[in-house]
């Protein structure tokens, strides 16, 4: 069974920059089930698992178009301190922010003594992802993964 639409897919992988720095890995570790078609994965990752089988091991490499993104200047944004009240606010920190698109989460890249620069860009925009993979698992979807969007039972969502 190949991995398609509306499939179940368990893979082990190992992500890493251009620089060959690992940034994620499922190693040592249960693998990732998701459901194929859903949006569940970085397009790029999907369209790379797509007509894999049990057994295969290979690369994928993903542009930031096809990952998280370019970066855009425009998200990184100079606030007033005063809009954090008396928080504790340190370079790393992440907060919810909002506009008329909806919520999103900006990481704190510099404190100043009148502002705090936040960047609305995901950590891994404009970066090339490179993946090694393990295809461990393929299943047809239960009814309910289909109708929900998302694996269900073991190593997935219960609800």
């Amino acid at each position: 069974m190949q991995i398609s639409h509306e499939k179940v897919a368990a893979i082990h992988y190992t992500l890493r920059d251009n620089n060959g720095k690992v940034l994620d890995s499922s190693e040592g570790k249960d693998p990732l089930y998701y459901l194929h078609g859903f949006g569940n994965l970085i397009p790029g990752m999907e369209e790379g698992l797509e007509g894999k089988a049990v057994g295969d091991k290979f690369e994928i490499k993903v542009s930031p178009e096809k990952g998280y993104g370019v970066r855009n200047d425009a998200a990184v944004q100079a606030v007033p301190r005063e809009a954090f009240g008396d928080a504790v606010v340190n370079v790393g920190m992440q907060f919810r922010a909002g506009n008329e698109n909806g919520q999103y989460i900006v990481t704190v890249v510099e404190v100043g003594e009148e502002t705090v620069t936040v960047d609305g860009n995901h950590p891994l925009a404009g970066v090339e992802l490179h993946f090694n993979v393990e295809v461990m698992e393929v299943r047809d979807a239960s009814a309910d993964e289909i109708a929900h969007g998302h694996v269900h039972g073991p190593h997935g969502h219960n609800h």
